[in-house]
Parts: structure tokens; C-alpha cells; sequence
């Protein structure tokens, strides 16, 4: 699939994505290197990271690999930078990079409150902060944040996990309005679960790991069905992307019927860890 409306607003192509070594990272990689963009990869798993920049470059795209952590602002700025220097500027951001922790307030540990919050929130905060002044260059500009419908789901058992999804979700509208009169264009996408590698990094007890196992397993929808979904969705200028599309139900209900909502359809969403 070729994103023409993508690909005719930003005509030199240039995209760097964060937790770009699988999964979801990886799919969006390759739908863009489909189209000919080059890329900025960025990911704390070398040997992935490698694999990927081997296979991509292999098949004619521009690509530029970049092993380092999210949690590391540092390295993530020095990362874009080097990439928006190597190609005069930068079109396209994505922060992609994310763990689980999972289980109730009470039962997760103080360092898996710490991991999720450094990685999920203030890694997309550092992304953010590293690509702006590049999208910003030539007044346009495409800015996205992956966060989960767990940000708006309150899904029982999750509560690490919603609290920062949802955080991202607010920066991202935050952000939105921050940036429009400088021609970025800011979007959050909110999938469900979907069957990747996400467990590998996971925080919390057997329990809750099998049930967001469970529903990762349970699910139809793809990486690579959510990586050109989501990509359709930004290209006609979305800010909030719900995927998939079967489920913007949920997000209008929630909105619309907060309080029913969170009484009669959150409980059932994700199975309780007891």
C-alpha cells in the first residue's frame, strides 16, 4: 500500500521512529520504507536493531540505526539530531517505544511505577522535545505519539499501564493545540491489544502477565494491519486514532457516557487480576 497523501505533503520522506526493532515499530518501518522514505530507527535491542537496518538496507531504503534507550534523553536527542543533520531536517516523528506494567495500585512495586512512567510518558516527552524544533524548521510537520486504549479504557488490572497511556494522551492533545499555529500536526493513536513482542519487557506479577497475554492472543488484529491503518489515519490530518476502527465505539461512549461507562463496561474489558 502506497500513503499518497503522506508521502505528496511531506515530498522528501524523512521519518525517525522510537522502539523501531519489532513489533509495531518494526511494521511502521516497513510500510514507510515501502514508499521509499528514509529512516531514523531507534531502539534499545542491538541485535534486532541491526537485523532490521541489514534488511531494510538491503532493499534500496536510506536507513540510519540508532541503539539507545527511550529513558535516556540524551541519547534520544543525539539520535534525531545526527538523523535530521544527515538528511537536512526531519518530516516525520513517531514515539513508538512502550512497556507493560500491569496489576492493582497497590501491588506494583515502586520500581515498575518508576520503569513504566521513565518509558511510556517521559520517553515519548523526550522524543517530543528532541523532534519539535526539526518539524518546526520548515513550518510543517507530522508528530505521533503511540499510546493504547487503555488510556481511556480504565480497564481493571492495568493501572500502571492506563495511567500512562493516558498521559500520553494528554500531552498529545496538549501538544495539539501547542503546536498548531507552527504547522505541526500532532495525533496520539490508541490500539487495542495486538499480537507483538510487548510481554518481553513486562512488569508484574504470573497473574496479570497472563491475562494481558491472553488478550494479545485473543486478538485479530495485526501489527502490520495497525501500522497501515494508523499511518492512513495521520496522513488525513486524525488526532485521535482508535484502532481498530471496530472499536471507536468505546472511545465516543466514553466520552459521551463517562460515568456508565466506567460502571458497566471497564470491568469487563481486560480480566481482573486477583
Amino acid at each position: 500500500m502506497t500513503f499518497h497523501a503522506l508521502n505528496t505533503r511531506f515530498p522528501r520522506k524523512r521519518a525517525f521512529i522510537t522502539g523501531a526493532g519489532s513489533g509495531l515499530g518494526l511494521e511502521l518501518a516497513r510500510a514507510l520504507a515501502r514508499d521509499g522514505w528514509a529512516l531514523g530507527l531507534f531502539d534499545r535491542n542491538v541485535e534486532r536493531l541491526a537485523a532490521v537496518e541489514a534488511d531494510l538496507s538491503g532493499s534500496g531504503v536510506s536507513v540510519l540505526a540508532y541503539p539507545g534507550d527511550v529513558t535516556h534523553a540524551e541519547e534520544l536527542t543525539v539520535a534525531v539530531n545526527s538523523f535530521a543533520g544527515a538528511h537536512d531536517g526531519l518530516d516525520l516523528m513517531i514515539n513508538n517505544a512502550g512497556i507493560v506494567a500491569a496489576g492493582s495500585l497497590m501491588d506494583v512495586a515502586a520500581a515498575d511505577w518508576q520503569a513504566v512512567i521513565e518509558t511510556n510518558l517521559l520517553g515519548v516527552v523526550h522524543g517530543c522535545r528532541a523532534a519539535i524544533p526539526h518539524l518546526q524548521r520548515n513550518g510543517t510537520g507530522l508528530l505521533i505519539n503511540i499510546s493504547s486504549a487503555t488510556a481511556f479504557s480504565a480497564a481493571p488490572g492495568m493501572v500502571p499501564y492506563n495511567a500512562t497511556t493516558a498521559a500520553v494522551l494528554s500531552l498529545s492533545e496538549s501538544l495539539s493545540t501547542e503546536l498548531r499555529d507552527n504547522g505541526t500536526h500532532v495525533c496520539v493513536v490508541m490500539p487495542m491489544f495486538f499480537q507483538s513482542n510487548l510481554l518481553e519487557s513486562f512488569r508484574g506479577s504470573p497473574e496479570a502477565r497472563d491475562a494481558t497475554a491472553a488478550l494479545m492472543q485473543a486478538s485479530r488484529y495485526t501489527a502490520q494491519a495497525a501500522a497501515r491503518d494508523l499511518l492512513l489515519a495521520a496522513s488525513k490530518g486524525r488526532t485521535h486514532i482508535v484502532l481498530p476502527r471496530s472499536a471507536r465505539w468505546l472511545w465516543f461512549l466514553k466520552r459521551a457516557l463517562p460515568g456508565t461507562f466506567l460502571k458497566h463496561l471497564a470491568p469487563l474489558l481486560v480480566p481482573r487480576v486477583k
